[in-house]
């Protein structure tokens, strides 16, 4: 077992955003709890789109539960400095932190990482992904596909689909009554990246501002509610009394599944951290990251197929000391234990309750660093080569996948691309690789591009 006690507190961790929060993760508040959880139609009791579209593959999936949990490195996290360091170049290049060995013989990463070394076993470290489709936004990468990119002109990813939308409308949710696709962030619209031109039906549900609006609002008591309820379903047999199209079945599903999701209260459990014991919340960390990972773990436990988690907007660009994540010694030095301790936290937390096969961690951003310093200590954007984990989902851990060259800032060996993460992504969810969808044209547009599983 890790000894999450090894950590240290860093009493600069509020400066990094990930400090101790003074207020809960999830906002409650009264104005427009329908639109904001987009169960839209439920009051006015029309078909949910949400539960629609977790019906794809939902009703009987033979092969059980499976889960993606992406946490989501806003700005672009330094290899060099982290996962693939370079301890025999010159400072410039090699940067202000030492390599250690992790529990996997041969393989070293940062000093300040030393829980995922302990775990290394548990990981499969990626050093060769190429990202030169990818930009400052999370497009390329959360939809895994270098022809998403954004423009100067033109939609923002050119419509293509994040996979946690893939994932909604080609599995849909694991448990009837919960969202298919879950997004975490302080911004959905800097750190989160939807459903493209896939259309509305398969967008995230926004769960940092969820809580509170799977109850009903004030003024609207349950009795009422299913009083309501019970009038809609007489209409709806008088009228498939003249229409006996199967839609109408369905669309009756939809509609009932919404106020199970309501009154039920599954998913309003789900999204409740304060239900985890006070040495739960202390392992994951009562910070930003910690707590997105901890309420990622419980979500996907409820049922939920993929969440997407990010814990600040650009926390990982460390240009400089003169920007506002600082440079690499900095802006680093407090982050890494914080990051260090979610992620192993929660693939520790899946293992031992017998979810780390069914769920796939991925702990990527949009790109790498330079390898060579700035004159402010920061490194600047590389697209050229990032580094990135994964667990669980059934890969084989303790593996080390690519190389890069001496400066960490080519790739060396076993290049891969955004299309092999789809591939190992879709795999996991048992999505067919040959899959496609069907853009505004009428065109069908195949899920990945070039890619092949990885590992």
């Amino acid at each position: 077992m890790v000894q999450h006690s090894r950590l240290s507190h860093y009493s600069a961790l509020g400066q990094c955003g990930f400090g101790p929060v003074s207020r809960p993760l999830i906002q409650t508040g009264r104005r427009s709890w329908i639109l904001q959880t987009g169960l839209a139609g439920i009051a006015g009791l029309s078909v949910p789109q949400v539960l629609q579209a977790a019906a794809t593959n939902s009703d009987a999936d033979a092969a059980g539960i499976r889960s993606v949990i992406q946490i989501w490195l806003s700005g672009g996290p330094s290899q060099v400095d982290m996962w693939d360091m370079k301890p025999d170049m010159p400072a410039e290049i090699r940067g202000p932190f030492r390599p250690i060995s992790t529990c996997v013989p041969g393989v070293q990463i940062c000093e300040h990482l030393p829980l995922q070394a302990a775990m290394m076993d548990r990981f499969v470290l990626v050093r060769s992904m190429d990202a030169s489709s990818s930009n400052h936004t999370p497009i390329t990468f959360q939809a895994a596909n270098p022809k998403a990119q954004r423009t100067e002109i033109g939609r923002q990813g050119g419509g293509y689909p994040s996979m946690g939308s893939v994932a909604a409308k080609f599995r849909g949710a694991n448990r009837p009554g919960m969202p298919p696709f879950v997004a975490l962030a302080n911004s959905m619209v800097s750190d989160i990246y939807g459903a493209g031109d896939l259309g509305q039906a398969y967008e995230p549900l926004d769960g940092v501002r969820v809580n509170g609006r799977f109850s009903l609002p004030e003024g609207i008591a349950a009795p009422r509610l299913q009083d309501r309820n019970g009038l809609r379903q007489q209409l709806d047999r008088l009228r498939r009394q003249v229409d006996h199209s199967p839609a109408l079945g369905r669309q009756e599903r939809f509609t009932q599944e919404a106020y199970d999701l309501v009154l039920g209260g599954a998913a309003r459990q789900a999204f409740d951290i304060s239900q985890e014991s006070d040495t739960m919340r202390d392992r994951y960390g009562r910070d930003s990251m910690g707590e997105k990972a901890l309420l990622a773990r419980r979500l996907v436990e409820a049922g939920v197929t993929f969440v997407t988690l990010s814990d600040a907007w650009g926390h990982w660009d460390h240009h400089g000391d003169e920007v506002r994540w600082g440079g690499i010694e900095k802006g680093l030095t407090p982050m890494l234990p914080v990051i260090d301790r979610g992620v192993t936290a929660l693939v520790a937390d899946l293992e031992d309750r017998g979810l780390l096969d069914s769920t796939l961690v991925i702990v990527i951003g949009e790109f790498g660093r330079g390898p060579v310093m700035t004159k402010t200590a920061g490194r600047d954007h590389w697209p050229a080569v990032m580094s990135f984990l994964m667990a669980g989902g059934g890969l084989q851990g303790g593996q080390v996948i690519g190389a890069t060259d001496r400066r960490g800032g080519a790739i060396h060996e076993q290049p891969l691309g955004p299309g092999d993460l789809a591939a190992t992504v879709f795999r996991h969810l048992q999505i067919p690789g040959d899959a496609h969808w069907t853009n505004p044209a009428g065109r069908p547009v195949p899920l990945i591009e070039q890619g092949q599983p990885i590992g």
